[in-house]
């Protein structure tokens, strides 16, 4: 039997089903496709991996000034490094190369800073005169205390000027040296009195011979802190914040007792209190004897004096015998007759004697001081305004109506109370009932594409929506459509399709789409043939099949 009649038969074996040889068997355009699909995923990934990084930006430096501000931008953009640079002497860069940035702007001396204290004494040149030396040690000290006052919190920048005269021995009186400060404050920062002393001590502490009250203190608004008077109001800056305590405090009062009855914002109140700051002291002394029956008289001082003084007689009479007789008594005489001379006799002596005795007893003695207190209330002044009362009726429409006088001296009363309300002080409550003008914010009508909000989110958000549509259009419209194709299987060969069987070698038949295929008869007569030739004489079959596989058959 000829072996052209079952060659044909071969040719029906399917091709192995694979992957890999159905996406080889895939058109070069779909192949092309997907590889450009693929580029575009790998793209995408990469630059949301860099956006997410550099997304976050946080400050490597703030408030630098224009100088070093620009010697760090030029250090970065050396460094290629992404930076923004944003008001205030801010300089931003993405957060994980924050540490690194800063250490290697370190290591090349930035920021160098506006600021310069002793480091200035490290460069020291050989022809140094002794005024530059004493003008660099100058300068260093300012810079030093420039950087020590700044270190406050509530200063932002400050400046000193130190006016150290030279010390010469020649000169009979040495000029002392002097200091003055400039504070710049943050915002809406005050400093107290205590913060102001510091710093003057700090300077005169600072400074050989400085005295305190050399040393003068401004803010940026140019008025000076360290005054000791207030010239506008003749009270210094205690006593000046005392008042405004006092005055602060009564309003406080007023605000936190009237709010709950006629609303938080349907009031207005004001105090204004003189305060006496003026001392006095007097001293008194008052004497007075002792008090009580069974008061007993104290001794202060006994003096006593006792004095006497006398002188002898002289003798009188005629010399002689008789003279030396002792007297006789006196007699007087009977008759007028004279009487017979006498013998001479001795005078008499004179003795006075005199005794003082003085004595001082101790009277009752007061010494009153009488000192008056300092920041004393003299008057309180108070101006209180309340708004009309808001009402709302049953369909929701709002009216306002004016107190009644009742309602009106019920809260004067009020007010008087708190605040401690003395008629012959001279205090003063005015409490009056007026509407509150409502001034009317004429919002301009921003169409929503321009609101600044929704600006700023298509900003932020722009980037990373476009990278998700090109990743989007990559995946769904050049990968899928090859990976799909090269996951289907291929059709089923249709019935008398396979006719390209090999004949007279390598000659292919045509292509039998190019004729319209003829329909296959319901019982081939060959199989028929072949089947009963078989049972007849199966050797011989088996000799045609032995030959089909040796290759001998012609």
């Amino acid at each position: 039997m000829d072996n052209a009649l079952l060659s044909p038969l071969d040719m029906n074996a399917a091709p192995a089903d694979g992957f890999g040889s159905r996406f080889a068997a895939l058109p070069g355009r779909s192949k092309l496709m997907m590889a450009l699909g693929v580029i575009t995923l790998v793209a995408v990934l990469v630059a949301t991996s860099m956006w997410n990084t550099q997304g976050d930006y946080k400050p490597v430096f703030t408030g630098l000034s224009d100088k070093d501000g620009g010697a760090i931008i030029g250090q970065l953009s050396a460094m290629n490094v992404p930076y923004k640079n944003e008001p205030g002497g801010t300089i931003l860069v993405p957060a994980s190369q924050v540490y690194d940035v800063r250490m290697k702007l370190a290591s090349a001396g930035l920021p160098k800073g506006s600021v310069i204290g002793f480091e200035l004494m490290d460069k020291q040149s050989i022809g140094q005169t002794q005024f530059n030396e004493r003008l660099n040690f100058q300068r260093g000290l300012e810079g030093e205390l420039t950087r020590t006052i700044t270190a406050l919190a509530d200063v932002a920048d400050a400046r000193v000027h130190l006016a150290m005269p030279q010390q010469n021995g020649f000169f009979r009186e040495q000029q002392k040296p002097s200091a003055s400060v400039m504070l710049t404050l943050r915002g809406g920062r005050t400093l107290d009195r205590a913060q102001v002393a510091g710093i003057v001590h700090l300077v005169s502490a600072s400074v050989p011979e400085l005295s305190p009250k050399a040393v003068s203190v401004l803010d940026q608004s140019g008025a000076l802190l360290s005054s000791t008077n207030d010239t506008g109001s003749g009270l210094d800056s205690q006593q000046l914040q005392y008042k405004q305590q006092i005055e602060a405090n009564f309003s406080k009062r007023i605000y936190e007792l009237l709010e709950p009855v006629v609303g938080r914002d349907n009031l207005r109140a004001t105090v204004t209190a003189e305060v006496d700051f003026s001392q006095t002291e007097a001293t008194s002394e008052e004497f007075k004897p002792n008090q009580g029956a069974n008061a007993s008289a104290s001794v202060r001082s006994l003096q006593s004096t006792e004095s006497s003084n006398g002188s002898g007689g002289t003798p009188s009479g005629v010399p002689g015998a008789t003279t030396n007789q002792p007297p006789s008594p006196a007699t007087a005489p009977i008759t007028g007759a004279a009487a017979p001379l006498q013998a001479a006799q001795g005078a008499g002596g004179n003795i006075n004697s005199r005794k003082d005795n003085t004595t001082n007893f101790e009277v009752d003695k007061t010494v009153r001081v009488t000192r008056n207190a300092t920041g004393v209330v003299k008057r309180l002044n108070a101006a209180v305004v309340l708004n009309n009362r808001v009402i709302t009726d049953a369909k929701g429409k709002t009216s306002t109506q004016p107190l009644a006088p009742e309602e009106i001296e019920k809260l004067t009363a009020l007010v008087k109370e708190t605040m401690g309300f003395n008629e012959e002080r001279g205090d003063s409550v005015k409490l009056i009932n007026t509407p509150f003008k409502i001034e009317k914010i004429d919002v301009p009508d921003v169409p929503l594409l321009q609101q600044p909000w929704l600006i700023d989110m298509v900003r932020a958000g722009a980037v990373p929506a476009a990278l998700v549509l090109v990743a989007l259009i990559a995946v769904f419209g050049m990968v899928r459509p090859a990976i799909r194709a090269a996951m289907l299987a291929p059709p089923a060969p249709e019935k008398g399709s396979q006719l390209d069987a090999v004949v007279d070698e390598d000659n292919l038949l045509p292509n039998p789409g190019a004729r319209p295929a003829l329909e296959a008869p319901e019982t081939d007569q060959r199989l028929v043939v072949m089947r009963a030739m078989a049972k007849e004489n199966p050797a011989a079959v088996a000799n045609v099949v032995r030959g089909w596989v040796s290759g001998e058959s012609k």
